[in-house]
């Protein structure tokens, strides 16, 4: 259960990291490879790109679990925290709703990948594993939108908000 806790607690921020390393690498070294070496790989700009992909989707979900996506925060400190609770549980909502909706779609781009075994051009890699950070993002995405509005339905049982946090990295 502690390790279960724990995954919860850092699953995005570890991946967000590690991806967000192997794109700086990657362009690091492409860059020097270009400019001093006046050679490039066909893998390096197409590895970084997918793994930017990866990246911003799960950073969604980070977006979600820290309540700290792109909103108007006026009507939030207008209202009392009865009204803030029943704000964020209808937003969770519609996230769950979007999600669902988009998780059912970002599945079919997958399954034809697999179907017709088409490869990406650099990496020769089948494209299946990267169509996927679409709804493995959205899945993720999905998870943390009910974790959210759980936490905005006991608060709203408890009539209390449980703030955003103010940042997403110390």
């Amino acid at each position: 259960m502690k390790f279960l806790r724990k995954l919860d607690r850092h699953l995005e921020r570890c991946l967000m990291l590690w991806l967000y390393a192997f794109v700086v690498i990657v362009i690091v070294v492409e860059v020097l490879r270009r400019f001093a070496l006046d050679y490039s790989s066909l893998w390096g700009e197409e590895a970084a790109r997918y793994a930017f992909i990866y990246l911003t989707w799960i950073g969604a979900a980070a977006a979600i679990k820290s309540n700290g996506h792109i909103r108007i925060d006026l009507l939030f400190n207008l209202l009392p925290p009865r009204g803030v609770a029943l704000l964020n549980i209808l937003a969770g909502l519609c996230t769950v709703v979007f999600a669902v909706f988009a998780l059912r779609l970002s599945w079919e781009p997958v399954a034809v990948s697999m179907q017709y075994d088409s490869v990406t051009d650099g990496l020769r890699l089948t494209k299946a594993w990267f169509l996927f950070a679409v709804p493995f993002g959205f899945t993720l995405v999905l998870l943390r939108a009910v974790q959210m509005t759980w936490i905005s339905v006991s608060d709203l049982l408890r009539g209390s908000v449980t703030l955003p946090d103010s940042k997403l990295f110390d």
